[in-house]
């Protein structure tokens, strides 16, 4: 399969290398910062396109590897008679791709992609969704070039799922962030937690989470929880995070 690939951000490393790897060709690279352009096209041995204009309707698949705020804007800039277009976007809708043709479609990874850090395993699962058979057949190639886990989920049930991963992934990482700096404030090894925060991923492999929950707030420890209100005084943004996530956990449990 040959495909062309728009965008120079991590998920376009992701595509571009994995789909190099599993032996398809790229035909063409674009996006507006030209070093990083050219630096992938280089990668991938693909050609690099210095603008839109370049861009050829003669690949299977084009894939808008982009961030959500510019992918109407490109798409307004392109049209296509018989290419299947896609973009990679959780949470944006199939539909802002018609006007550019009317083979289109969403391949989003449920997963953190990091240039530095590009995954090379195969569990890494993709959601889709699909305007036309043709798209879907177009689609499938790609994932299942990369990935043994796939599911077809369309508008509402995708963005909910990207809303879900936000919450699990990107919050998550910040609550770690904020357990970092408090250790590193009192000088106390951010290592001294990975034992307890290993557990916690290692439970809800086996349990519901909503089985797993512990804490002063499942408890209605009000006194715990003050203390640790009073210890974060000079953190005002973090005090009312904990009052939030405290709140959130007696009123799904006790259902204040």
């Amino acid at each position: 399969m040959n495909y062309t690939l728009i965008g120079t951000g991590n998920v376009a490393w992701f595509f571009g290398k994995r789909l190099k790897e599993a032996g398809h060709t790229c035909v063409g690279i674009y996006g507006r910062n030209a070093r990083a352009a050219n630096a992938l096209a280089k990668e991938v041995y693909a050609k690099d396109c210095g603008s839109l204009s370049d861009v050829k309707n003669d690949t299977a698949i084009f894939i808008l590897a982009l961030s959500d705020s510019i992918i109407e804007e490109i798409v307004q800039q392109i049209s296509f008679s018989d290419t299947v277009l896609v973009h990679t976007a959780g949470s944006m809708d199939i539909n802002i791709l018609t006007t550019a043709s009317k083979n289109v479609g969403v391949i989003w990874p449920v997963y953190s992609i990091l240039k530095a850090d590009l995954p090379m395993h195969r569990q890494i699962p993709f959601v889709w969704e699909a305007s036309t058979e043709k798209a879907k057949q177009q689609i499938l190639t790609v994932i299942q070039a990369i990935s043994d886990i796939s599911l077809e989920a369309k508008g509402d049930q995708r963005k909910w799922l990207h809303l879900a991963a936000v919450v699990g992934n990107n919050f998550i990482n910040h609550l770690m962030a904020i357990c970092e700096q408090i250790c590193k404030e009192q000088k106390i090894p951010f290592s001294i937690l990975m034992p307890i925060l290993q557990q916690a991923f290692d439970r809800i492999k086996q349990f519901p989470p909503i089985e797993m929950q512990t804490g002063p707030a499942l408890r209605g420890d009000t006194v715990t929880m003050q203390k640790h209100i009073d210890l974060l005084s000079d953190h005002t943004d973090w005090q009312q995070l904990y009052e939030r996530i405290s709140m959130s956990i007696e009123k799904m449990y006790n259902g204040q």
